[in-house]
């Protein structure tokens, strides 16, 4: 890819959800990676302007690189409001980004094409707790249905810790949250960047951890990742193909993260799909592209391509 092919790249962070700072953390690392490529790049922050959304429009960038993630960035508005003043730009479209984003839509989609989720309730207030307990048994993870970065995840073991959960997960409690039936077992992720499915990794927290939590994520140096080594050729090939598949549903193209859990029969199941995953030190999409050989700078690259996919290696 020539330097001048996408003109200057706007990279869009920051925002408003609350995964800001991870969002900034990624922004930044994206940025300082085209600057040393001697690309012409320039850092927005929406979040920081007076009129936020229509001051990008007034900026002089060519093709915007999305590393916002949450609410706005990942949910498919930005991506709408850049189809509107005809920018290109990475990753997903309006309506894959989404369906990705709510976890219920995407987990009802997977459950109508046969694909492996695990069950689950959406609680709004006023929920009974009986019949929640009832449905899924105990334990539970209580998440919010737009989130990521595991904020306001809570893994349930007992009846009288769901009031508290469902409050975390649903942001004091003006939303609904979802339950879902917790698979006992390892945690996968599965990355890819065009046609390129990346290596399964998979998550080892620390003994006192009781999930990958938000800490776990990105403050807690005990966090191990294992890429592939546990798993078979055969093991590896089936996660990297229901992974892909579980995307390709959701209509999530151009790169992307999707998580899963194995159960201790050796299932796989679906958690989410994740359309603008992290690029810090910390995320997971930058672990598995070094692990088959594909340094940061070339990953930075390759997700550049989304936006124009056919431009010329």
């Amino acid at each position: 890819m020539k330097k001048n092919e996408l003109g200057r790249i706007g990279v869009l962070a920051g925002g408003w959800s609350r995964e800001r700072s991870i969002s900034l953390d990624s922004g930044h690392a994206v940025h300082s990676a085209l600057r040393a490529m001697k690309r012409d790049s320039v850092l927005l922050d929406p979040a920081e302007r007076d009129a936020p959304i229509k001051t990008l429009q007034k900026h002089d960038f060519d093709c915007a690189f999305i590393v916002m993630h949450g609410a706005i960035g990942e949910d498919g508005c930005i991506q709408g409001f850049l189809e509107s003043i005809n920018k290109p730009y990475t990753g997903s479209g309006v309506l894959g980004s989404a369906l990705a984003m709510n976890k219920a839509l995407s987990k009802s989609i997977w459950s109508g094409a046969g694909m492996p989720t695990p069950p689950w309730r959406l609680l709004w207030p006023g929920f009974d707790v009986d019949n929640l307990v009832e449905a899924l048994g105990l334990p539970v993870v209580i998440k919010p249905v737009n989130q990521g970065s595991s904020i306001g995840v809570s893994l349930v073991t007992g009846k009288d810790e769901v009031e508290d959960a469902w409050h975390a997960a649903a942001n004091g409690g003006g939303q609904p949250a979802l339950a879902e039936f917790y698979i006992d077992g390892e945690e996968y992720s599965v990355a890819f960047v065009n046609d390129l499915i990346f290596s399964p990794v998979r998550v080892v927290v620390s003994p006192d951890r009781p999930f990958y939590d938000y800490d776990a994520k990105y403050k807690d140096n005990q966090t191990g990742y294992c890429c592939h080594g546990d798993l078979s050729l055969v093991e590896a090939s089936e996660l990297q193909s229901l992974a892909y598949r579980a995307a390709e549903a959701l209509g999530v193209k151009g790169w992307g993260r999707v998580d899963l859990r194995r159960d201790r029969r050796g299932q796989f199941w679906l958690l989410e799909v994740n359309t603008v995953p992290g690029m810090t030190e910390h995320s997971l999409v930058p672990k598995a592209a070094a692990n088959d050989g594909m340094d940061f700078n070339r990953l930075v690259l390759e997700i550049l391509r989304t936006a124009k996919p056919e431009l010329p290696r």
